[in-house]
């Protein structure tokens, strides 16, 4: 068996120096039966190894409740198959603008330290995820080559106490390859994140030199390594597209490697936050504790592998500079996979309330003294609905949400009264008791980075009526791996008006491949194809259309649901029809 260590001033197989040059590729993020045409294409750039990171909230939804964890062993398999080393990003935190960094809903409010509850879920859960790992090291044969402790921790605390009990958890459960921990080449963040013993990389966008003089002085002997270099960047709803010129990274990854170091790219190929797992920044600067930022659907990340897997102008820059570093010839680029052949209209035909989808798929309805929060519901991705009766007779006064996150849509007595969100929670017309008020509120995405993350969702602080608190609050929530079978929900012929809701009805497809399905008119919801959730689309942008992988498809007659949350367009209007459309050239 190889064995894979961490000399002086290089990384050691089998005792001969290698350098390792590597790609973020995500599996969660990409649909299983793409994945050996993803890592081909890593091989193809001229990448030896692929890094993952483990989102524990994916495979573990409730405590004790696991999901597929074997994915990730099947994912090292395909890398071991497609020729490539393996480095794993098991967490517990991940960041990766994943939902609450990849921690369980149901862990909110327990600090990322050595909080003694904390750290038995951790034990717990590595107790499951390990044997994926453990078994596929290099040194019994597999594809691992290096396994992190934690995850950029320096930008969220410094407790190297808890830091050792997790590399001493790893270690006692089977881990033998080396151990490592990356972050910012920040001094405060590398005192903070970094422990003795352990190898420390770090992470960023540029100025090689400058980065890796600050790592020498947190860790003066060992190989130097990039182990994010942020080759491109994610988008926020309602900003600007991100774009990095592709000259311009490929010169700073040349730079990386004319320092002798190695190197990951983050990413190499982005993928998808399917299903409504991207998560959410705060703003306001370097202390992330301004507005909340929340993720777009695609992770595209205008790498050098698109979305949708094919080369862009980046991956050929990389690809040369890489060439550079090779053993032997590159192998050639796989060919792309089929994409749609024709471009075909939704016919959507059936549509059932949100308040009969709620009574169908959603939690219990309770009453309860103040509106509980998502977490105490039960909810990760999806709506709570929130009920409650303003006394009267009284005046007209004005209705506040207080810690109200994310988005609440607001009906008084049946009707629309407006759209709030944290940043302005006050109805602009004042509400007269004796009133009912419904308050659908929406979770944008969980904080995935900063001293903000771990923010609990919902009406967090109470629902105020002048300065008067109201109670009794009916809530039920809707978690949206729920709908994954709306067979029990009674629909009903289209509404007249374009209501919010959940459109069903079916399309015809020939010619089955890669596409994207636009929404014109549709303000913001999800939409799902033969039962898969495609993820958020929203109106105010920047994407304007979400992905749909070509084996999400099939031949013949498909079946889609639209729930949309805010207001549809009036149908059967042919230009308000959800469209698919293969791809454009990358």
């Amino acid at each position: 068996m190889s064995e894979f260590t961490v000399g002086d001033t290089d990384f050691l197989l089998d005792g001969r120096p290698v350098r390792l040059l590597s790609g973020a590729l995500h599996y969660f993020r990409v649909r299983e039966e793409l994945w050996e045409h993803r890592l081909g294409m890593l091989r193809a750039m001229g990448l030896n190894c692929v890094e993952t990171y483990v989102p524990w909230n994916l495979h573990e939804p409730r405590p004790g409740e696991f999901r597929d964890v074997e994915q990730l062993g099947r994912f090292l398999d395909a890398a071991r198959e497609a020729g490539l080393w393996a480095i794993v990003r098991p967490g517990p935190y991940i960041c990766a603008e994943w939902d609450n960094g990849g921690l369980p809903h149901w862990l909110t409010g327990r600090p990322r330290t050595r909080d003694a509850e904390y750290l038995r879920q951790v034990e717990r859960w590595f107790g499951r995820l390990l044997p994926e790992i453990v078994p596929r090291q290099i040194d019994r044969g597999g594809p691992v080559l290096m396994v992190q402790v934690e995850n950029e921790y320096g930008s969220y605390g410094s407790d190297q106490v808890y830091l050792r009990r997790l590399a001493d958890l790893l270690r006692d459960r089977g881990v033998t390859v080396p151990l490592f921990t990356s972050d910012g080449p920040e001094d405060h963040m590398l005192t903070g994140g970094s422990i003795p013993g352990i190898l420390a990389t770090a992470n960023f966008g540029s100025h090689a030199r400058v980065a890796f003089e600050t790592l020498r002085r947190h860790q003066p002997q060992g190989p130097l390594m990039c182990m994010e270099f942020w080759c491109g960047w994610f988008d926020h709803w309602g900003a600007d597209h991100v774009v990095r010129d592709p000259d311009d990274a490929a010169q700073a990854l040349r730079e990386i490697l004319e320092c002798g170091a190695s190197v990951n790219l983050y990413m190499a190929h982005g993928g998808t936050n399917f299903a409504g797992w991207a998560g959410a920044n705060r703003g306001g600067g370097a202390l992330h504790d301004g507005p909340l930022e929340p993720d777009v659907t695609s992770y595209d990340y205008d790498a050098p592998i698109d979305e949708l897997g094919r080369p862009t102008e980046k991956f050929w820059r990389f690809r040369e500079i890489l060439a550079e570093y090779a053993d032997g010839p590159l192998p050639d680029v796989p060919p792309a996979p089929p994409t749609l052949a024709e471009p075909v209209a939704l016919d959507l035909d059936a549509w059932a309330s949100l308040d009969d989808v709620l009574r169908t798929l959603g939690g219990p309805g309770e009453e309860y003294p103040v509106p509980p929060t998502f977490e105490e519901l039960d909810v990760d991705q999806g709506l709570v609905k929130y009920e409650v009766t303003v006394p009267g007779p009284r005046q007209p006064y004005p209705l506040t949400l207080r810690g109200l996150r994310d988005l609440a849509v607001v009906y008084v007595d049946g009707a629309a009264a407006g759209v709030l969100t944290e940043d302005d929670a006050r109805l602009k017309e004042p509400v007269a008791g004796h009133a009912r008020v419904e308050l659908w509120v929406e979770s944008l995405g969980r904080v995935n980075y900063g001293p903000l993350s771990g923010e609990p969702k919902g009406i967090t602080g109470g629902i105020l009526h002048e300065r008067q608190y109201l109670h009794g609050v009916r809530a039920r929530g809707l978690r949206l791996d729920a709908v994954d079978d709306v067979g029990p929900v009674p629909f009903g012929e289209l509404p007249a008006d374009g209501s919010r809701g959940l459109y069903r009805g079916t399309f015809t497809v020939r010619g089955a491949g890669d596409a994207f399905l636009e929404l014109p008119g549709w303000a913001r919801g999800f939409v799902w194809i033969n039962g898969f959730n495609l993820g958020r689309y929203w109106s105010v942008g920047p994407q304007r259309s979400l992905y749909v992988p070509g084996p999400v498809l099939r031949e013949g007659v498909n079946e889609v649901w639209v729930l949309e949350l805010q207001e549809a367009p009036r149908l059967p209007e042919p230009s308000s029809s959800p469209v698919l459309r293969g791809p454009g050239r990358g």
